[in-house]
């Protein structure tokens, strides 16, 4: 069955269209299209945040007119800046505006979606790695905090330009993940932001750290699979969406 996703994304923001379809085309027996709007945003700071997030209403209808059967929208930050729950309130009022225009798309969000990633892998202490500058590094951990996580250790590469986030190599990730102390961390969110890719370096950090390994995508990949009621089973993208032992024939 073919399955239409919309991806609310900001403007700058070069990798959640690669990476989303990128996991999703390895499913098994789901099909997917992708169709996006964007929300304009260059420089990731409270006031371009804020100037992003008043553009949701536009970007939800242009996405409604494609009738998606799920829309994520797609940047942590903008949500977790808006302080402890803030991914249900926006996921509320946007499911009461496509509600309105008579659709029932699932909506989920890069900021639920990792909440709900890191409560069904049973994860309770988590390191983090963000591209954020520190002070709005420290709302992504307070808002982790507030959702019952213990944040064990974390880091912020501070990169600004969110064009230059999308740019950062994989290499710079995993020394980021290095310099952490995951001895007492049960998983390890290395990136926690959709434009910072995480792909190509998943199944090497969970190797080479021997804990679950997280990222914006791959949690978002893994809460679409679910609400659509399909196997949140994707190979090669950690252990979040390995196959279940009782799946595997």
């Amino acid at each position: 069955m073919m399955h239409r996703i919309g991806l609310v994304v900001p403007s700058s923001n070069v990798t959640v269209e690669n990476e989303i379809p990128a996991l999703l085309s390895r499913h098994s027996s789901g099909e997917f299209t992708f169709h996006a709007s964007r929300m304009r945003m260059h420089t990731v700071s409270p006031e371009q945040l804020a100037a992003m997030n008043a553009q949701r209403e536009r970007c939800v209808m242009e996405i409604a007119d494609a009738a998606p059967d799920a829309i994520l929208y797609a940047c942590l930050i903008a949500l977790m800046a808006g302080g402890p729950g803030e991914h249900r309130r926006v996921e509320g009022l946007i499911g009461e505006q496509l509600a309105t225009g008579g659709s029932g798309a699932l909506i989920r969000s890069s900021a639920g979606a990792l909440v709900e990633a890191l409560q069904a892998s049973g994860s309770t202490r988590i390191a983090v790695v963000t591209p954020y500058m520190r002070p709005l590094a420290e709302m992504v951990m307070d808002y982790l905090r507030a959702e019952g996580f213990d944040i064990v250790d974390w880091c912020a590469l501070e990169v600004a330009d969110n064009a230059e986030v999308g740019c950062i190599p994989g290499n710079r990730v995993l020394q980021a993940a290095r310099s952490l102390d995951l001895s007492a961390a049960d998983s390890l969110v290395i990136s926690a932001c959709v434009q910072m890719p995480s792909l190509s370096i998943i199944d090497q950090a969970e190797s080479e750290f021997g804990i679950p390994v997280l990222s914006a995508a791959t949690a978002g990949a893994f809460s679409i699979l679910r609400g659509l009621g399909l196997p949140p089973e994707i190979p090669g993208a950690g252990q979040l969406l390995a196959a279940q032992p009782s799946t595997i024939s």
